[in-house]
C-alpha cells in the first residue's frame, strides 16, 4: 500500500504548537504534502524541521512569511525538483516535486486569489503556465514508466459538490467559472489527463469538505469548501481504494483550517 496525505498548515510553526507534531508522530503515511509553511527551516525547531523516520524537502517563498510548501517522505527522493520553470514563480514557494521509485509526487500551493485585484492576476497567470507543466510531466513520466501525483490547496472548488454555499459564491475567487473550467480542463483525459482522486472515491456526496473558515461557526456546521486535491494519473488513479478527510473532532482541536486529506493506493 502506498498512504499519501496532504494538509495546508496554515503556518507550520503555529500547527505544530496546537497539534501537528502529535499528528505526524501517529500519521501512517508514507509521504505527505504541505503547503501554507510560511517559514524557512532555520526558523523550525529541530524535530518539526527534520522529524525523525523523515525525509524533508523545504521550498520556502522569497516574500517572507508567506506561501510555502514542503515534502516528507519516508525514503530518500530519487530527484527533487523546486518550480515548474516559469520565472516568476521559481521562488515563490509554491510548487515542489520528488521522485520516488515508479512515482512524481508534488506538492502545490496555487495562488488564491482576490476578484479585481492584483491578486486574482497572479492566479490566472500561475493557472496558464502550470497546465502546459502538468501535461509535460504527465508525458515525461509515461515515457519513464512513472506516474504522477500533485496533492495540495488547488484553491479552486471545482463542482457545485464541493463547497456548501455554492450558490453565494458563484462570483468569489476559487468559484469562479473560468476557474472552474480550467480544473475540468485538468482532469480532461484529451486534455490535462489527470484524475480527481477523491471525487471519484466519493462520486455522489457532498464535500468531503477539507476547508472551513474561522470565522463564525463554519466548522461546526460543516459549512466548508473542498479545494484540498489528490490529482494523479489514470494508472495511479486507478489503484485508490480510499480517500479520507481526517477531520478535528471538535472546533478547539483544530491545528490549522484545513483537515489532512488522506489517500490508500493499492500495489500494482
Amino acid at each position: 500500500m502506498l498512504k499519501v496525505t496532504t494538509v495546508n498548515v496554515n503556518g507550520l510553526r503555529a500547527a505544530a504548537r496546537k497539534g501537528y507534531v502529535e499528528w505526524l508522530a501517529d500519521t501512517e503515511a508514507d509521504v505527505i504534502c504541505l503547503q501554507e509553511v510560511r517559514a524557512e527551516g532555520h526558523q523550525l525547531a529541530d524535530e518539526v524541521r527534520e522529524p525523525e523516520g523523515w525525509h524533508t524537502v523545504y521550498a520556502p517563498s522569497s516574500a517572507k512569511g508567506r506561501a510555502g510548501v514542503a515534502l516528507l517522505t519516508r525514503r530518500a527522493p530519487e530527484r527533487v525538483r523546486v518550480g515548474f520553470g516559469t520565472a516568476e514563480f521559481e521562488e515563490s514557494g509554491r510548487y515542489v516535486e520528488a521522485d520516488l521509485p515508479g512515482l512524481t509526487v508534488a506538492s502545490l500551493y496555487l495562488p488564491s486569489g482576490e476578484v479585481g485585484t492584483e491578486r486574482q492576476d497572479e492566479k490566472e497567470r500561475f493557472m496558464a503556465a502550470f497546465l502546459p507543466y502538468l501535461k509535460d510531466l504527465r508525458e515525461r513520466s509515461a515515457a519513464e514508466g512513472r506516474e504522477v501525483l500533485v496533492c495540495g490547496d488547488w484553491n479552486i472548488a471545482h463542482q457545485e459538490a464541493d463547497l456548501k454555499n455554492w450558490r453565494a459564491n458563484r462570483k468569489s475567487s476559487g468559484f469562479l467559472p473560468e476557474e472552474r473550467d480550467w480544473l475540468s480542463r485538468v482532469f480532461d483525459a484529451s486534455d490535462g489527463g489527470y484524475a480527481d482522486v477523491v471525487r471519484a472515491l466519493h462520486p455522489d456526496v457532498e464535500g468531503p469538505y477539507s476547508w472551513w473558515s474561522y470565522r463564525g461557526r463554519a466548522f461546526d456546521n460543516d459549512t466548508g469548501w473542498r479545494i484540498d486535491y489528490a490529482v494523479a494519473t489514470p494508472g495511479l488513479a486507478a489503484r485508490a481504494v480510499k480517500a479520507v478527510v481526517e477531520r478535528a473532532p471538535s472546533h478547539d482541536l483544530r491545528w490549522s483550517d484545513h483537515a489532512p486529506v488522506t489517500v490508500d493506493f493499492t500495489d500494482r
